[in-house]
């Protein structure tokens, strides 16, 4: 599939070129399941093309099926179908699918058309979906931290014995700088397109041109010697300083120190512990310091497994929760990027032209905004999977509907990541340009971040109250006079009222 672009996937172990043949297709039904951005489509079309050339050089037989073929179904069980009445076969070898719905769809066409279906782990994990439901059993809460201490003695990575390397297993206060006036970023690694990725873009451009976001700075690996070259170059230009600035945010700087590994991750092209190892390898050689190499790997052995067994845990009537009962449609603005609020214009606008923005951008601006204006997590989690080049469900779902929206009333989460305007200020340069005052709670210059988040507070009080950890905050809110909280109220709701038509 699309996003099983390994040569040591489980799928193809043991494969016998002399008897054996490999299916791909591209697919009109999961390439417009949701209107995907126009770079992601055309890095997986191209990613999987170049991956069916590196099978053939090998001497594998791969059935390519095009997109533009006129016999082209569409859909996995068409084309499966297809290719099974095409070449007589008598069995079907595949790696578990990413994502629940394309699972069922595997498991059903088994037994509706009578063949023999094997379906076989991913092993491309480093803990797989037994070992995390073993792992969460009995625990009243499953909770990332305490998960990530259980993978470092798993896996051995940043140990001295059973003791973290540098004594602390977290060195996340360390990765709360703000980026300093001129200091110097790195330019993003740029992958000159080749043949095969220039028709496949000409292609998108073609038959998606009403899919969100550019093309034109389409700059993405699709090929695994590629994706070892972004690789290298994140370990050798970015890692000294990911630690430091990974949560900053800047005006023009859309990629910062941040490594933008995880859409060849989520495809395939790198492994998760390839790249940990070198990362640690780094470290081991003095070339970067402990606070960024544990905070990278945090995010990879820690929130990535974290989040994939979360998601297969909870599947499938996890998206149907919506704990705030949060019902706004989703602002045109997410689209478009046309609103005063600079971090927001900042945020989406770097979206469209890179399929690409960094996990607090994703949280803090776009998320928080969603959740402090009850938007609904259905349209907010189809926007997510739309514009991100990185975005597959197993990925995208926890992510958005428990971290940014908290919709699942804590199972993931300890908290809502409600912020104010003051946050966004504390770690970006976005407000310094903006209408709007981050200092300012009530008035025409108010920082619309400050009264929404007061606003959702007051709203969502009672819910609130039953979460330990909000309890500070909710204090805070219990001091306010009536007479703020009429106005915070006020004028939350005309903010709210006219976001498609003023904001």
């Amino acid at each position: 599939m699309g996003d099983q672009l390994s040569r040591d996937i489980s799928a193809l172990e043991g494969i016998d070129p002399g008897n054996d043949l490999v299916l791909m297709a591209e697919l009109e039904d999961e390439i417009t399941f949701v209107q995907n951005h126009k770079q992601k489509i055309a890095l997986v079309l191209s990613a999987m093309r170049h991956f069916a050339e590196a099978l053939r050089a090998e001497g594998i037989d791969v059935d390519y099926i095009h997109l533009e073929e006129e016999s082209n179904t569409g859909s996995f069980s068409g084309e499966l179908l297809r290719a099974i009445k095409r070449h007589q076969v008598g069995k079907v070898i595949l790696t578990e699918p990413s994502e629940w719905r394309v699972l069922q769809m595997m498991k059903e066409f088994s037994s509706a058309h009578n063949i023999q279906v094997e379906i076989r782990n991913d092993s491309r994990f480093l803990c797989s979906r037994e070992e995390f439901a073993h792992w969460a059993a009995g625990r009243k809460t499953i909770r990332m931290e305490h998960f990530y201490h259980w993978m470092r003695r798993q896996t051995g990575w940043l140990m001295k014995g059973s003791k973290p390397e540098g004594g602390k297993w977290n060195f996340d206060t360390m990765n709360r700088k703000k980026l300093p006036h001129n200091f110097e970023v790195p330019p993003r690694r740029q992958v000159k397109a080749d043949e095969t990725t220039k028709v496949v873009m000409k292609l998108v451009k073609e038959r998606y041109s009403a899919h969100f976001g550019d093309l034109d700075n389409f700059a993405w690996a699709v090929t695994r010697r590629e994706a070892l070259a972004c690789l290298r170059d994140f370990i050798e230009r970015r890692l000294n300083y990911f630690g430091d600035y990974q949560d900053a945010m800047e005006s023009g700087e859309h990629f910062i120190f941040h490594s933008t590994l995880s859409p060849y991750l989520n495809l395939g092209l790198l492994t998760p512990r390839e790249v940990c190892l070198k990362v640690i390898q780094a470290y081991d050689q003095g070339k970067a310091p402990l606070h960024s190499v544990e905070g990278f790997l945090r995010q990879i052995i820690g929130w990535r497994e974290y989040i994939r067994g979360f998601y297969w845990m909870h599947m499938p009537g996890y998206r149907e929760t919506n704990y705030f009962s949060a019902d706004r449609p989703l602002p045109s603005f997410y689209w478009t990027g046309k609103t005063e609020l600079n971090c927001m214009r900042e945020t989406i606008e770097a979206t469209c032209r890179n399929a690409y923005a960094h996990h607090i951008q994703r949280l803090m601006i776009t998320g928080n905004f969603a959740l402090l204006s009850g938007i609904n997590p259905v349209e907010v989690e189809e926007w997510y999977l739309i514009v991100y080049a990185d975005a597959f469900e197993w990925v995208e779902l926890p992510n958005t509907h428990s971290m940014a929206l908290y919709a699942d009333g804590g199972l993931l989460s300890s908290k809502p990541y409600a912020a104010s305007g003051a946050y966004i200020n504390r770690m970006s340069n976005y407000c310094a340009t903006c209408v709007y005052n981050p200092k300012i709670m009530i008035g025409s210059m108010a920082c619309p971040f400050n009264y929404l988040y007061w606003y959702f507070l007051m709203v969502n009080e009672e819910l609130l109250k039953k979460n330990p950890r909000m309890g500070l905050t909710l204090r805070n809110l219990g001091r306010m006079d009536n007479e703020n909280r009429k106005m915070i109220k006020e004028q939350a709701e005309d903010f709210l009222a006219r976001l498609d038509s003023k904001y």
